[in-house]
Order: structure tokens, then sequence, then C-alpha cells
């Protein structure tokens, strides 16, 4: 019983001085964790090019709407420039016909190379599309933070819609930074 009351004043006196501690010195605390932050990681801009294969797509499902539709569908996307590789893409998009809109989200799969690395596998689930039907121009944002496999990179990047290729697939350009930890 003594030995539990001692254990227990020394885990009490303890706490105190953590706690104490901390609340004297709590931006040195702060301001140690951004340093590391800042070494761990290395920030570098990418930029390049995509091909949307709108030919190869396969379509799962199509739901009407009152202005138009919902659409459930696996494509792919070839990147070239310092990100190397292809996405696997699950889109849902949202056209409605009467604002001549399409929007895409859902989830995506890239698998290649950034800048050179060892090949890498980043998931996401927050991208965003926003296509004009009437011009087929359109914008993306991309964020490519869930790492799968490979080293700890995580990209966000702005696409940019060029028009169209001859066979019918969306032509692209991306650019954004892609955060390196070591």
């Amino acid at each position: 019983m003594r030995f539990q009351i001692n254990a227990l004043a020394v885990t009490i006196l303890f706490a105190c001085v953590v706690v104490s501690a901390t609340s004297t010195f709590p931006r040195a605390f702060v301001r140690a964790g951004v340093a590391v932050q800042a070494e761990a990681e290395t920030m570098l801009p990418v930029s390049g090019r995509g091909v949307h294969f709108l030919t190869t797509a396969i379509v799962h499902s199509s739901i009407p709407t009152a202005t138009g539709l919902i659409q459930r569908s696996t494509e792919t996307v070839d990147l070239t420039g310092d990100l190397r590789g292809r996405i696997l893409y699950h889109p849902t998009s949202v056209i409605d016909f009467s604002t001549q809109t399409l929007v895409n989200t859902g989830h995506q799969v890239f698998s290649g190379t950034v800048l050179g690395s060892e090949p890498v596998m980043l998931h996401d689930d927050t991208f965003r599309f926003d296509i004009d039907l009437r011009t087929g121009t359109g914008i993306g944002a991309v964020h490519l933070v869930d790492r799968i496999d490979g080293p700890k990179v995580r990209c966000d990047l702005t696409i940019v819609s060029t028009g169209m290729t001859a066979d019918g697939n969306v032509a692209a350009e991306y650019t954004g930074e892609c955060r390196f930890k070591k």
C-alpha cells in the first residue's frame, strides 16, 4: 500500500512538472515542432501534360435526374512531365444539361513516378473538375495526398483542359507542387 501511495505521488509530481513546463514554454515547443517540420519536408514545383481517355471509359451506371444525369464510371488518365504514370479514375459525373455543366468528383489512384522518384501510388478522394459543356473547357483540383506505396510524397495539382485530341480524348496541362518527406 505504501509503495502504491509513493508511486501515485511520483506520478502526480511528474504530471505537474510536465504541465508546468508546457505552460511556461509553449512557444518553444511550437517553434521546435515547426523547425522540425520545415526541415523534414521539401516542396518542389511540378508541371506536365495529361490525356484523359474518354474513349475507353467503362460506364457502370447512368441515372437520369430532372436536369441531366449522374454517371459512375472507370476511366484512365496518362500523365507525362514531372509526374509520369497512369491514373485509375472512378468519377461520379453530375451532368446538368440546363446549365451545360459537368462536375466530376470521386476517387482516383496515381501510379507512377514524381520528379524521377521511385514508383509511388497515391490516392485522392477530394478532387473536383468543373467542365463547361458549351466550350469543352474545364479546370480541376487534384490532391494526391494519401500514400498507398512508395516514397513519402504528396502532390497538389491544378488541371486545365486544353481541348480534344484527334481520337476524341481530353488533353490537359497540370501545374502544382509536390512535397517530399525525408
